[in-house]
């Protein structure tokens, strides 16, 4: 008889690692991946970045403030989760349900009573790896998610426009977080969002904003297209995660898997030519090579700790993007002025 309380993570190195089922009792693939953030598990859930991965927090406690509706989509976007302690009770004076019902009623599947850190410490002396959340009695085979275009499965399917008082803005949406569409609400602007491979050159606006997204920026040949057309014609581009990457193959640069990637919200990163370091935000499993950058472009931002590309800029054309999320939601906000900037572009 099959126990439906009993789970496995099977990764592909072989290692297989025991644990408590919570929220959906089914089988699920995908890369694995860790996130060291301390809090912020509603938005790092509902991150489209997040589609077709298996989601392991490193903080000890999860779910102990329940399910406040702070969503960066309208349904968990995550593959599966994995957790040391899973929470079933909860404070918080906004939440509306506990972790544990959350993820029942959204079907996704979640593994507690793991050692998160030896699990998260391997993942980063063998590199993010596939794997499968196997409920017992059940099996499923490997499957890797990059191999597909996942920015098509979470961008919006038709163009929606969100009226404003100030310039208009098209954000193309690779698997848009909603705070990046707030932060451009809150500055006054009209937002065109459209599909990712969307012709937005036929539209009238007065800049683009490419957003963050899930997977390999290589399978967006179309928003990369495109893109290379609004370069072409000098309207005031801003790249966020996916669409910095995106930005750099339109502009003629390389892009490269890291070996585990940057989740969390402390990743230091340095303004190229002064002495700030901003703490940022960040989910992304591929980086821009900031050597293959051609002339006329510059790196803007480096990571502190692995000295990856963490932005660039066009030294006289309106053109910028960061690897980082300024919207941050959660994480902190050192960099929320870079909006204050592509508004500025616009002028």
């Amino acid at each position: 008889m099959r126990n439906s309380n009993i789970a496995c993570l099977v990764l592909q190195d072989g290692t297989s690692l025991h644990g408590r089922l919570a929220g959906s009792a089914k089988s699920v693939a995908g890369e694995v991946v860790f996130n060291t953030g301390m809090v912020g598990y509603t938005e790092a859930l509902t991150d489209p970045s997040y589609r077709g991965q298996i989601l392991v927090l490193t903080y000890p406690l999860v779910g102990n403030y329940g399910v406040p509706p702070h969503f960066e989509s309208e349904k968990i976007q995550a593959a599966a989760l994995v957790v040391s302690e899973l929470a079933s009770e909860y404070s918080h004076a906004a939440a509306q349900k506990s972790l544990p019902q959350w993820l029942q009623e959204q079907g996704i599947p979640c593994l507690s009573g793991i050692d998160t850190r030896a699990l998260t410490k391997r993942l980063r002396h063998a590199g993010v790896m596939l794997g499968r959340l196997v409920v017992e009695g059940e099996d499923i085979a490997l499957e890797d998610p990059n191999e597909r275009n996942l920015v098509a499965d979470v961008s919006v399917r038709e163009r929606v426009v969100y009226p404003g008082s100030g310039k208009t803005v098209v954000l193309v949406d690779c698997g848009c977080k909603e705070s990046i569409l707030t932060e451009l609400r809150a500055r006054g602007l009209t937002v065109i969002r459209v599909p990712w491979d969307y012709d937005f050159l036929q539209e009238d606006f007065d800049a683009v904003l490419v957003s963050n997204g899930p997977g390999d920026p290589a399978a967006c040949a179309a928003t990369v297209d495109n893109v290379r057309r609004a370069l072409a014609a000098s309207r005031p581009v801003f790249g966020i995660c996916l669409g910095h990457q995106l930005l750099a193959l339109a502009a003629g640069a390389r892009t490269y898997k890291l070996k585990f990637g940057h989740r969390g919200h402390n990743q230091p990163c340095r303004e190229e030519g002064t002495e700030r370091c901003y703490i940022t935000s960040q989910n992304h499993g591929y980086a821009v090579d900031a050597d293959t950058l051609p002339l006329g472009w510059e790196a803007w931002f480096t990571n502190a700790n692995d000295g990856s590309n963490e932005g660039m800029r066009h030294r006289t054309r309106p053109f910028m993007s960061v690897q980082f999320h300024p919207e941050a939601a959660p994480g902190p906000v050192d960099s929320a002025r870079l909006f204050d900037e592509f508004v500025s572009m616009m002028r």
